[in-house]
């Protein structure tokens, strides 16, 4: 799971036209599909882990697409709020609002009908209770972390973190209407994932965040700082990432993986705070999305294993 004020449509470069299938590509490019399909899949596995057999497929469908456009609606706002900081970072500047590729008001449009349907979905098909979950998070991130948190302090992506933390809290409330403490465990696995995963990327990219005056963590409180809670966040999810065995919701296959993944993310974090690169870093954010990938789908393994033994 950038911000930067609303921006005046002068600062964006002139649409060029296009034809239909290109622009097509230029809105889903705007929903961010890569962080979309993560997102998707926690709330998928959320939505497995809920029930003993297999979910009703209406609501596995519905609360999928409901989940998915809203994450996709969230994540096009986020775009259109940060066109001005996106145009001076390497990262963000082939987006398609920076470049012209989309006027900002077509993106609005966009992303509002997106978050509608959204919601007319996962109300009508799903349940409240999840589209009220799910509504909550797209504001979370969409306008309280990316138009006040991100500028506000160096904890932005912890605070944050939380609208990130959801898909699969939203999943399980999507199968069962309610959230029970399995649901906010695996809320909790995300919410405690997500510092040392961005924080890894920030740290070499801290010359473009203190360019656009973000002040994350390596900016405002050095490298060593970051480093070392890079570290610390990492030892707090391996402790938290075990404990859906204590509550018995997983078992032996999931705790063997998950004390397999969490040696390699600490591996990553000692090797960062010992002797750091920018290459290391960019490894270490790398494996953390693989991390999170891996630890869900050995949940979602040692959920159905014991039926085929």
């Amino acid at each position: 799971m950038s911000t930067e004020s609303p921006q005046t449509e002068s600062v964006v470069a002139p649409v060029a036209r296009v034809g239909v299938v290109e622009t097509a590509k230029q809105f889903y490019a705007l929903t961010k599909p890569r962080v979309v399909a993560l997102i998707i899949f926690t709330a998928i596995v959320g939505m497995f882990l809920a029930v003993p057999g297999v979910p009703d497929l209406a609501l596995l469908v519905w609360g999928t697409l409901g989940i998915g456009l809203a994450a996709a609606a969230g994540a096009a706002v986020n775009q259109i709020l940060d066109v001005e900081a996106d145009r001076e970072m390497s990262r963000t500047s082939g987006r398609p609002l920076v470049r012209g590729q989309l006027e900002r008001s077509h993106a609005l449009a966009f992303a509002i009908g997106l978050g509608l349907i959204s919601m007319v979905m996962l109300v009508a098909f799903v349940n409240t209770l999840t589209a009220v979950l799910t509504f909550a998070s797209l504001i979370g991130y969409a306008v309280i972390y990316t138009v006040y948190l991100k500028r506000a302090t160096p904890q932005n992506i912890v605070i944050g973190g939380a609208a990130g933390a959801a898909p699969p809290l939203l999943g399980w409330a999507a199968v069962t209407g309610e959230v029970t403490h399995d649901a906010l465990l695996l809320f909790l696995i995300i919410f405690t994932w997500t510092p040392p995963h961005f924080w890894a990327l920030a740290l070499y990219r801290k010359a473009e965040y203190a360019k656009v005056d973000i002040p994350m963590l390596p900016v405002t409180h050095g490298d060593k700082y970051t480093r070392l809670h890079i570290l610390l966040y990492s030892i707090l999810l391996a402790a938290v990432s075990i404990m859906p065995v204590a509550t018995r919701m997983s078992g032996l296959v999931y705790l063997v993986s998950a004390i397999i993944l969490n040696g390699i993310f600490i591996g990553y974090a000692i090797k960062l705070y010992r002797n750091y690169s920018d290459a290391l870093s960019k490894k270490a954010f790398a494996w953390s999305i693989q991390y999170l990938a891996l630890l869900f789908a050995m949940m979602l393994i040692d959920h159905y294993l014991p039926a085929f033994i």
